[in-house]
């Protein structure tokens, strides 16, 4: 799993739609298994690759069982004829996300974490190696943006998938990511991996605030608590 973060303006959700082709490169490419993304057509993309926006919109009444279906669209040919395969890849998507005992109740009923956990159930659907979600825990309550990330996780460790996520959580970032890249003003400015640590100084360049590491108790890796803002970073 790999996380974007960065402040407002840096570039996060414009780098992920250059990966998912909503955007073109003005220069370069973007590549999935060596292959440059534009030139693939449009379903044979859809098959490698999902893309999750921010806060997507649902139809007025569907139900989590058709939402999460509209998945399979890029495995069906031009009849769109559904079939067994499409009907197991649905049943699991909800198996995985602990969606199934609601999905026959609208989308719209739901509460915030119950929507986004059925969005990701769509994608998981859907059978790509590779996931892309802008900000998929904004607007959700601590809990809830824990079970997502929790799923996240899954994904990646138990199923294999590529997850790559715009958050707005450091800490979160540095809890459930394997990776993450750090942006500022469009450019990269630091990338956390395993055996690395942000420093605060490198924490105050990137998002203008002053803060404190501590250890946390369970994983021994740090903790950045903001003490106030860093008015001349630059």
């Amino acid at each position: 799993m790999t996380a974007l973060i960065g402040p407002n303006g840096s570039g996060k959700s414009t780098l992920l739609s250059t990966m998912a082709r909503l955007l073109k490169p003005r220069g370069g490419a973007v590549r999935l298994d060596g292959r440059a993304i534009h030139d693939l057509p449009t379903k044979a993309l859809a098959r490698a690759l999902g893309i999750l926006p921010q806060a997507p919109l649902v139809p007025e009444g569907l139900s989590v069982f058709d939402l999460v279906s509209r998945g399979r669209y890029p495995h069906q040919g031009l009849l769109g004829q559904w079939s067994a395969a499409d009907e197991a890849a649905v049943e699991a998507a909800l198996r995985l996300t602990g969606t199934l005992d609601f999905a026959a109740r609208p989308v719209d009923a739901l509460s915030g974490g119950q929507r986004q956990r059925c969005w990701i159930a769509m994608a998981v659907a859907q059978e790509t190696q590779v996931i892309l979600l802008d900000e998929p825990t904004t607007f959700l309550d601590l809990r809830y943006q824990l079970q997502v990330l929790d799923l996240l996780h899954r994904l990646t460790r138990l199923h294999g998938r590529t997850v790559v996520a715009v958050l707005h959580d450091l800490n979160l970032a540095l809890a459930y990511a394997d990776q993450v890249l750090c942006l500022k003003e469009g450019r990269i400015r630091a990338v956390v991996e395993e055996g690395a640590r942000l420093s605060p100084e490198q924490v105050r360049d990137i998002f203008g605030v002053e803060v404190v590491a501590v250890e946390n108790p369970r994983t021994g890796a740090p903790v950045f608590i903001p003490v106030g803002a860093a008015d001349d970073a630059r």
